[in-house]
């Protein structure tokens, strides 16, 4: 019989080395989102209820475009940092590779269709 001591058995299976990474990336998004939002709200709020013509032309100025852009980015990476989070804790193995790989790819792609959207009402 072997006799094990506590830290041998917590051994390789305490922290991972990760898991302030994903800290410090979701805190330093929620700081950015707790600027960006409000400044959202007040450029998407002002243009609510307008006509399409008006919205266009609107977009096509830099500071809501940019705020707009800015939003869209730093809220999936925020949403990605905290998926991943949720994966890690509930999940294991080859299904925990593959849902943070897909969850990912569909934060970028939300990115990018609102940034492509946002392009074409721009340029």
């Amino acid at each position: 019989m072997a006799f094990l001591t506590d830290r041998k058995r917590a051994e390789y299976r305490g922290s991972s080395r990760h898991g302030t990474e994903h800290f410090w990336g979701q805190t330093i998004s929620a700081v950015g989102l707790a600027v960006l939002i409000p400044l959202f709200i007040f450029t998407f709020g002002s243009i609510l209820g307008s006509t399409y013509e008006e919205v266009i032309a609107y977009y096509q100025r830099p500071f809501p475009a940019i705020i707009a852009a800015m939003t869209f980015i730093v809220s999936m990476i925020h949403f990605r940092h905290g998926i991943q989070v949720v994966i890690e804790d509930y999940t294991r193995d080859l299904q925990k590779k593959f849902l943070i790989i897909l969850f990912t790819c569909i934060a970028y792609a939300i990115a990018a269709v609102g940034l492509f959207a946002l392009a074409r009402i721009a340029f």
